[in-house]
């Protein structure tokens, strides 16, 4: 048990300072890259901070623990919107852009309705095709952000060189590797830790999947988007948000699938509808371009109250 809370402490320790580096080091390749921040944040950022629900997935995929695969991704999910967002508004005020309301928010939405389409189907089953399928809408994504990323690059082209601060892009890269490193150590021993001591008191599968697995995995997203909001950088910190939620659907869960169909219990079209709920609240406080505290307190209030939930239903 001591060795648990060891873990805990140290991986607690990784995630701040990982997060920090990162952020800056992410920020710094936007620079050079002629990008802005936020499609660096819905690609590099995200998909690094994804990294640990990524490595629970697939090992699950290999056991076979579809409850800890599926768990790990909605109760993520929704970590990201309630928790993580929750706190990063309570912290700063998010500012919006007009394409993460239109198009990224959106393609949220339709990626947690895809999972409770798929999983409700005779039989309640994820197949190797339905893997193809969320895959296949992963690569639409990534040819989105790429399109998105030659336009940035276009408007900067065309601003005064001289105005772009200048960064070096070997210590930037070494930024965000480091920091995905510490993030991705620090996330995975503060669940190790975290699901000893929790698992020592009888805890269900289930409900570490939902609760101490998807919020421990998110912890990276947490840290980093906290970290982003305390440095001004709102692009980072909701590009982050929003793209991890998008991968861990169309990319994650299916190449869980495509690795081993993956089982689904019907008791999770309770958790994916509070998905749906909260990603469409999102779209609604982001309709002034703008994430205020109180909508903030509000979104991790009901955190909390999920989190309660999710104790008496066991």
């Amino acid at each position: 048990m001591l060795i648990s809370f060891l873990l805990l402490l140290v991986g607690f320790f990784l995630v701040s300072f990982g997060a920090d580096k990162l952020v800056e080091g992410a920020s710094n390749i936007a620079k050079r890259l002629r990008v802005s921040d936020l499609v660096i944040g819905l690609t590099i950022v995200s998909f690094g901070t994804s990294a640990p629900e990524l490595a629970v997935n697939i090992v699950s995929a290999f056991k076979k623990n579809s409850e800890i695969a599926l768990g790990n991704i909605i109760g993520s999910n929704i970590f990201n919107i309630l928790a993580v967002a929750g706190i990063s508004a309570m912290i700063r005020p998010i500012e919006v852009h007009y394409s993460t309301l239109k198009k990224e928010i959106p393609l949220s939405f339709i990626a947690a309705l895809a999972v409770l389409s798929l999983g409700n189907k005779v039989p309640s089953l994820i197949t190797r095709g339905d893997g193809i399928v969320l895959l296949s809408f992963f690569a639409i994504f990534l040819a989105y952000v790429f399109e998105m990323a030659k336009k940035d690059r276009s408007m900067f082209e065309e601003m005064e060189k001289g105005k772009l601060k200048e960064t070096n892009l070997i210590i930037s890269i070494v930024y965000v590797v480091g920091g995905l490193i510490g993030l991705t150590f620090g996330g995975r021993w503060i669940v190790t830790g975290a699901t000893d001591v929790t698992k020592f008191f009888g805890v269900s599968d289930k409900l570490i999947g939902l609760t101490i697995v998807a919020a421990g995995t998110s912890i990276p997203e947490l840290a980093t988007s906290v970290t982003a909001m305390i440095k001004g950088n709102s692009e980072i910190g909701l590009g982050n948000i929003i793209g991890s939620n998008i991968f861990n659907i169309f990319f994650i869960l299916g190449a869980t699938a495509v690795i081993n169909p993956v089982s689904y219990n019907i008791a999770l079209n309770v958790d994916l509808t509070l998905l749906l709920i909260v990603t469409a609240l999102l779209t609604i406080f982001s309709k002034d371009l703008k994430i205020n505290r109180l909508e903030g307190l509000l979104l991790f209030s009901s955190y909390i109250g999920y989190t309660v939930y999710l104790i008496i239903r066991g």
